[in-house]
């Protein structure tokens, strides 16, 4: 195994030059396909390999020595020994590492966001200088970097034109802590080494056997970190990551990619202590590298206005409140306050699938050019929307918010909280109202149906839907569009009696209508806290944990 390894990597380095590689998707004429700029400040994302240099364009000749090394593979941190023969004889030369940067690929619209697939380019960064001796030989060790995994090539550069190549192959490395602890333990699974390609840039996690989600690195330079909870009975269980697209690859062994390995643990459930309390995990806090926002547009923009708008606070769930600040309007009178929204949705649509919409938010006389207002966001889809100041149909002033989205609480009529979200299904198939579905519980027999409430969702192909895990086992997703945000998933409670865990995570909707070449959609993304193009667009789409108690 050993032995074909090595001749794969031999045989990759020898096809793999230093060009852009580019995997995007296939755009609609309307469409503009736009490679995001990953936002700084991410955490736990690697620094560019050795000098963090890029090196200068070098001429790539058909006939090179061979550069050597101790193993032709390993992992981050492993030792590096690389060595070079048959070069000039006091000569300096420039190593040079083969990597990537990899990013995600929208289509930012005034009226949605579409997923369009990722894109990775290659190029070659400085490793050091090194001095031929006498013979023409050189050694120089180093670590292996945290990187992409899969082959890199390494090149020695003299005057502009490369020497010596080889190709070193970056494995997969896998490690979770802790190892053990009751049900609902948060369990960090580390995975090293992975690709910047189809294949090797995905990678799956299974839960005994079960799918619980999928991790992608692009801007983490191949390293994944995610959180998963302890879910089942006390005792031991396998948790496995395997490369994959979406879902994992079982003979990869037999691809043209078998370095792509995966990786395996076990962890021992200690005891079931009861259902934790429901919980949010939002994503890094980072500046958007993209300012567009949905419905933000300059139709109907009074050309000659000169006011400033500006808000107490830019995101909140529906219901919450911020402060309108309007400066420098010209016009005076009777003033609309509207929210900037839209209706539809992706599935009963022939041709135009959503339009704009407006929910007023007040009125006010307007006679020395300010505005002060406090306004109320609407119980209506989540994502990006715009507060405007209109007189008539003319926006005099305008301003970006941002809704989260929210668990639905439910209350008894004196005001107690009954559940977070978690509710019973009445038995008579009626729609769920806007107070939610049926009767909050958190305690369930095998085989009734259990709703979770979920408000803000909103409408593009990034924050539309969410995925539904059940143990750790992906069973569905649920989407928020045609129900103007309010979001209720029914299932059926199921397993021995004691606690189960849910949980709700991030999804790319790439169901039809949608686009082509998109892949890792429609999949828990169990990275999406530092690695999920809404991200950059300024989106803050958390994951949720739910638990619930079966009994006899």
């Amino acid at each position: 195994m050993k032995r074909n390894i090595t001749r794969l990597i031999r045989i990759l380095a020898a096809l793999t030059l230093p060009v852009a590689m580019l995997s995007t998707a296939q755009a609609a004429d309307t469409s503009t396909p736009t490679a995001l700029t990953a936002p700084s400040g991410l955490p736990g994302v690697a620094a560019l390999p050795f000098t963090g240099f890029k090196s200068a364009d070098f001429i790539v000749p058909e006939k090179m020595a061979n550069l050597t090394f101790a193993s032709d593979q390993g992992v981050v941190g492993d030792a590096l020994l690389i060595k070079g023969a048959g070069l000039p004889s006091n000569s300096s030369l420039e190593l040079t590492w083969g990597t990537f940067d990899g990013t995600w690929v929208t289509d930012v619209q005034p009226n949605t966001v579409n997923y369009m697939g990722v894109k990775y380019t290659k190029y070659n960064v400085n490793i050091a200088t090194v001095t031929t001796d006498a013979a023409g030989t050189f050694s120089y060790s180093t670590k292996v970097p945290s990187d992409f995994g899969g082959v890199h090539d390494i090149y020695a550069i003299s005057s502009g034109t490369a020497v010596a190549h080889g190709g070193y192959q970056l494995a997969r490395s896998m490690s979770i802590s802790p190892k053990s602890g009751p049900i609902g333990t948060p369990i960090t699974i580390s995975y090293n080494g992975m690709g910047a390609s189809l294949y090797t840039a995905g990678a799956s996690v299974l839960w005994d056997n079960h799918f619980a989600g999928e991790m992608q690195a692009l801007w983490t330079r191949g390293t994944a970190s995610v959180v998963i909870r302890a879910a089942g009975s006390v005792g031991s269980h396998e948790l496995e990551v395997r490369d994959a697209i979406t879902q994992a690859y079982l003979n990869i062994r037999q691809s043209p990619v078998p370095f792509a390995n995966g990786g395996y643990a076990s962890f021992r459930i200690t005891k079931d202590a009861g259902a934790p309390a429901a919980s949010i995990t939002w994503p890094a806090q980072v500046e958007p590298t993209v300012s567009q926002r949905t419905t933000l547009s300059t139709v109907g923009l009074d050309p000659n206005t000169k006011a400033i708008a500006s808000l107490s606070t830019n995101s909140g769930a529906v219901g919450s409140k911020t402060s309108l600040t309007v400066s420098g309007l010209t016009t005076t009178g009777d003033h609309q306050i509207v929210w900037a929204s839209v209706v539809g949705n992706r599935v009963n649509c022939s041709g135009t699938c959503w339009a704009y919409t407006s929910v007023p938010l007040g009125n006010v006389n307007v006679s020395d050019g300010s505005i002060k207002q406090d306004v109320t966001i609407p119980d209506h889809l989540g994502g990006w929307h715009v507060i405007q100041v209109k007189q008539g149909d003319v926006i005099e002033a305008q301003v970006p918010f941002y809704v989260k989205e929210s668990i639905m609480p439910f209350y008894d009529k004196s005001g107690k909280l009954l559940s977070m979200g978690i509710a019973k299904a009445d038995p008579s198939p009626v729609p769920e109202s806007r107070d939610g579905s049926g009767t909050p519980t958190n305690i369930f027999k095998v085989g009734d149906d259990v709703t979770i409430s979920i408000k803000g969702v909103g409408w593009t192909q990034l924050d539309n839907t969410l995925a539904v895990t059940y143990d750790n086992s992906y069973i569905g997703y649920g989407c928020g569009f045609n129900s103007n945000g309010y979001m209720v998933v029914h299932f059926r409670a199921s397993g021995a009696p004691g606690t189960h865990l849910i949980d709700l995570n991030p999804l790319l909707y790439t169901n039809q209508p949608s686009f082509a070449n998109t892949p890792y959609g429609m999949a828990p993304i169990l990275t999406s806290a530092r690695d999920f193009p809404g991200l950059a667009l300024g989106y803050q789409i958390p994951s949720f944990h739910f638990a619930i108690t079966i009994v006899k």
